[in-house]
């Protein structure tokens, strides 16, 4: 094969249909969400010759100053226990290839689906859902806190790009699709894109944290045993001249895989009855993609074992004290003094209130910013908080 011309190049960028449209048009299947046919965004813009809307999206995801921000956040275990378990970043990059890898076997677009995955997690507050319990009530009587709603804010309103208008400019698909999360209705359908990145979340971190659980000494082997999920993932998988560390690699391999295949098989057969529908009409004829019962049967109770034995753990309770502690009385100083906040978040006080100011601010702290920010502001009780924008 000849290295591609500059007439070769020339050809494609000058085209009338766009090089990423006709790579959908053969690759995608009818029911997939087409980048052509989005939308579009609340503040237009021309396209580009070589990247999708959705693409576009998941680049501007991926450079945004909150993604970045998910590698100082803990997904379950903190930073004090090792380096070994996941963060939210690295949660958030296993789900976005667990989605992709279903996406692109389903034939759905996987520019979407990563750009969904990427931002699914966007709006966590520092300290696990600890610190979001902690806003929530803090917030109470102002709507309280959903790290599903607050990664909308951030991406429409608080991420600052070269544009002059706020936010990130994303698709009303990538949009939507977060606006789902929020709203949780049972009678609204979301497209399969965002259905498999919901799949992929709950695949992953009940998998992995699995894992972590076990490499930090919270779980042994023994305990797990009598968990049909786990007995049918080891099946004629793991023997003993693995080492323990072989094991737990093999363990979480073959549970994301058992899972992954489950969810694979049955959505091809829920997909093969409506392969001449298009993307609408399968949201409109209430198409739902899911795991068999048995397996999902099988997942409800490993999450039940993994909320006893791991969630409720005492070096994880010891560390909600911790959080909830520190995250309640810097909401509470913020409150009384708002002047300690960054002049931007001053701004967003005198427009929105004082409190709504506060959480946002909080909400985008890392577990180690919330901490430095303690030590200044309640324990020394001085100077301005740090922007973190």
């Amino acid at each position: 094969m000849g290295m591609s011309t500059e007439a070769d190049v020339t050809s494609w960028t000058d085209s009338n249909v766009p090089e990423w449209d006709r790579r959908e048009r053969v690759l995608l299947a009818r029911y997939a969400t087409f980048s052509s046919e989005s939308l579009g965004r609340v503040h237009p813009e021309s396209t580009h010759p070589y990247r999708g809307p959705f693409q576009r999206d998941r680049d501007r995801i991926l450079h945004s100053a909150a993604f970045r921000r998910l590698s100082g956040k803990m997904q379950v275990f903190t930073e004090d226990m090792g380096d070994y378990h996941r963060t939210r970043l690295t949660h958030t990059q296993e789900v976005a290839s667990i989605a992709r890898t279903i996406g692109r076997t389903l034939k759905l677009n996987e520019d979407l689906i990563e750009a969904l995955a990427l931002l699914h997690d966007v709006g966590h507050p520092p300290f696990g859902h600890s610190g979001e319990e902690v806003l929530n009530h803090c917030l109470e009587t102002d709507g309280g806190f959903s790290h599903n709603r607050f990664a909308l804010e951030l991406v429409q309103n608080l991420e600052q790009r070269y544009t002059p208008y706020p936010g990130l400019n994303l698709t009303y698909e990538v949009l939507s699709g977060q606006k789902f999360r929020v709203e949780k209705n049972a009678n609204t359908v979301p497209s399969l894109e965002v259905q498999v990145v919901d799949a992929a979340d709950s695949i992953a971190y009940n998998s992995h944290d699995v894992d972590d659980a076990l490499q930090l000494k919270l779980l042994e082997w023994e305990e797990l045993e009598d968990l049909q999920l786990i007995e049918r993932s080891l099946r004629h998988r793991l023997s003993a001249r693995f080492s323990e560390h072989s094991r737990r690699q093999m363990l979480v391999h073959a549970l994301i895989d058992l899972q992954v295949d489950d969810f694979l098989e049955q959505s091809m057969l829920r997909l093969a009855e409506v392969r001449e529908l298009d993307a609408q009409a399968v949201r409109e004829v209430g198409i739902r993609l899911r795991l068999s019962d048995t397996i999902e049967s099988e997942k409800t109770q490993l999450e039940d074992f993994l909320f006893e034995r791991v969630y409720r753990h005492p070096k994880i309770i010891t560390m909600r004290e911790r959080a909830t502690s520190r995250l309640t009385q810097l909401f509470r100083v913020l409150a009384e003094q708002p002047q300690k906040l960054p002049l931007r978040f001053q701004t967003i006080a005198a427009k929105c209130g004082i409190a709504p100011a506060v959480g946002q601010y909080l909400a985008g702290l890392t577990d180690h910013a919330c901490e430095e920010q303690f030590t200044k502001l309640v324990e020394l009780g001085n100077s301005q908080a740090q922007d973190w924008t």
